[in-house]
């Protein structure tokens, strides 16, 4: 079924290479530091952290889920030191900004960050205040997207139906839950290492490449059903 902005009163966002382009490399600056920690960690060079830490993220979802579960590392710890990250490499988006503000009903960010990097970088970006609320990695009790409980957890707590939603995310992986519960998906390829992993033609309504002309054509869609109604 083709993607129906019509049906949608919540528009739930992913954040890390969703909302900005992956050329800002941020994920670079947050790779370097999990590398730095999980070598001071293990006791190993930084080969074998970054081999460790690419096995942990494809195996549990994120790094974090994997030494959580195999090395009891406390997680505001290890959000901390990852998270310490220069914002700076984010550049305003104010076309983006616009076109988010225009959409009809809620906007939410869904993230297997932490609330208070996801803050910053909205902030970097210029958009703080075009979203209703965060659902962080801290509120899913580090149970990351794709697990079911993160997706549970977000439509409970801000009384979501699933039928009238959209989730738009640069992991492939993370749209079959959204899609099974009921929401329409929208996959933005951002033509990251990772992207397109585990991906799922089926629960992909929608592919882009371009958020901010995305919203273009789907405020021009609701302008257009507006004016036949």
């Amino acid at each position: 079924m083709p993607f129906d902005p019509t049906r949608v009163d919540c528009w739930i966002f992913d954040l890390d290479n969703t909302l900005y382009p992956a050329s800002a490399n941020l994920f670079s600056q947050i790779d370097v530091l999990m590398g730095q920690y999980i070598s001071e960690l293990l006791g190993c060079d930084i080969v074998e952290a970054r081999r460790v830490q690419k096995i942990y993220f494809h195996d549990h979802g994120t790094t974090l889920a994997g030494l959580m579960h195999f090395h009891t590392v406390d997680p505001a710890e290890f959000l901390a030191y990852v998270h310490n990250v220069d914002m700076t490499v984010l550049d305003a988006a104010p076309r983006l900004a616009d076109r988010l503000r225009a959409l009809p009903g809620r906007r939410l960010i869904f993230t297997n960050a932490d609330a208070g990097y996801a803050a910053r970088a909205l902030a970097g970006l210029g958009i703080a205040d075009c979203f209703d609320g965060i659902w962080d990695i801290q509120a899913m009790e580090y149970k990351p997207k794709p697990e079911a409980s993160a997706y549970l957890g977000l439509i409970d707590h801000f009384d979501i139906d699933p039928t009238r939603a959209v989730f738009i995310e640069d992991s492939a992986r993370n749209l079959p839950p959204a899609k099974n519960m009921g929401m329409q998906t929208v996959w933005i390829d951002m033509q990251t290492e990772w992207g397109d992993r585990a991906k799922d033609d089926s629960t992909i309504d929608v592919k882009i490449d371009d958020m901010a002309a995305w919203l273009d054509d789907v405020l021009a869609k609701l302008a257009h059903g507006a004016r036949l109604s």
